[in-house]
């Protein structure tokens, strides 16, 4: 075989780097990774107990926890990226401009991914919006790092959702929510849409903030997130650490259960009468259409209207209730800001237009 047939054979199996322009291979490497520095890498991200994980490279194919994950990578514009997703988001859910191409995600798990399916899903990053899968009513506990590892896939959290319970300090305002989008924004390699993403948030939290800046919180409103889904014979308060105390916060009204270190914890109704709040958010997730929101708003003020322990409270005579989804204002992303605006707006109507 003369030399020339034998550059053809070693270039197809790759048997030296140096034969048959090895060096275009060595030129191509340092180009990848030259475009790969200049796009921000590698990126190395904490988990919620500060464990890093390094990126040298955008992640292919993404798997996310839920629909607000899902969500963020469109808002970023990697969505292309998402090759399937647990709890999907229902008709209506997501941004109009993003319905078609959520439509299209492969749905692995109508709620958590199961474990066995995650871990076979060809994924390089699983965006994590839960602290754990075995809190969310999963079917067995999450996957191990190792199996991770074994997998190929990088796992990273928002924080500002599932780190929430590990927080040290009350949650009253967005900024763990930004940096959250700016973090994914450089695992993703989005990272100036991110930038343009948390500013044009920032615009609408400012205008908020600058609206109510002379509102002392003494006159501010008290504010209950009512989670109706949760169950109605003991009701699920919002603490501190939960992103919903900063929507509430930065809204200008007060959690009634502001006082409780965590994120979520069960109370009694006693409570929630002693509280009596100025306003009660209908806290509903979404059940896949307009009709069947509004459907089960409906049944969560009729049943506070007739509970016995709540009939009379003051946020119920005056029918002072929010019809706002429980997504938008329990889990971080984007439109946490839309949330702070109509929240702000309805319970201080004549300064927040």
């Amino acid at each position: 075989m003369r030399p020339r047939a034998w550059c053809g054979v070693l270039a197809v199996v790759a048997l030296s780097a140096t034969a048959c322009g090895g060096g275009e291979s060595k030129k191509s490497d340092d180009a990848g990774a030259a475009g790969a520095a200049k796009a921000g890498f590698p990126v190395s991200v904490s988990d919620c107990a500060g464990a890093k994980t390094t990126f040298d490279a955008a992640p292919k194919r993404i798997v996310t926890s839920n629909a607000a994950a899902l969500e963020l990578l469109m808002w970023l514009g990697a969505g292309d990226k998402v090759a399937g997703t647990g709890f999907p988001p229902g008709k209506g859910a997501v941004p109009r401009q993003f319905a078609a191409q959520a439509e299209k995600v492969p749905v692995l798990g109508r709620k958590v991914i199961p474990k066995e399916k995650l871990l076979g899903s060809g994924a390089d990053l699983y965006v994590d919006s839960f602290s754990s899968m075995k809190n969310m009513g999963g079917m067995g506990m999450a996957p191990t790092a190792e199996e991770f590892k074994g997998a190929g896939i990088k796992h990273v959290y928002l924080k500002s959702t599932a780190c929430a319970s590990m927080s040290k300090a009350a949650r009253t305002d967005l900024s763990g929510v930004e940096a959250d989008i700016e973090e994914l924004g450089k695992v993703t390699g989005t990272s100036a849409r991110a930038t343009e993403l948390v500013a044009g948030m920032r615009k609408k939290t400012d205008a908020v903030r600058d609206a109510l800046k002379d509102v002392p919180d003494a006159k501010r409103p008290s504010y209950f997130f009512f989670d109706y889904d949760a169950g109605t014979k003991q009701p699920m308060a919002v603490c501190n650490r939960q992103v919903a105390n900063a929507v509430i916060t930065q809204a200008g009204a007060r959690n009634v259960f502001a006082d409780c270190a965590g994120d979520f914890k069960p109370v009694d109704w006693e409570s929630v009468v002693a509280k009596n709040p100025d306003w009660i958010q209908l806290g509903v997730r979404n059940r896949g259409s307009e009709e069947a929101n509004r459907k089960a708003f409906d049944e969560a003020a009729d049943f506070l209207r007739t509970f016995p322990a709540t009939k009379d409270l003051k946020a119920v005579k005056e029918g002072h209730f929010l019809r706002i989804g429980s997504e938008r204002t329990t889990i971080a992303g984007v439109r946490s800001a839309d949330t702070v605006r109509e929240i702000a707006h309805t319970v201080h109507p004549d300064r927040v237009k």
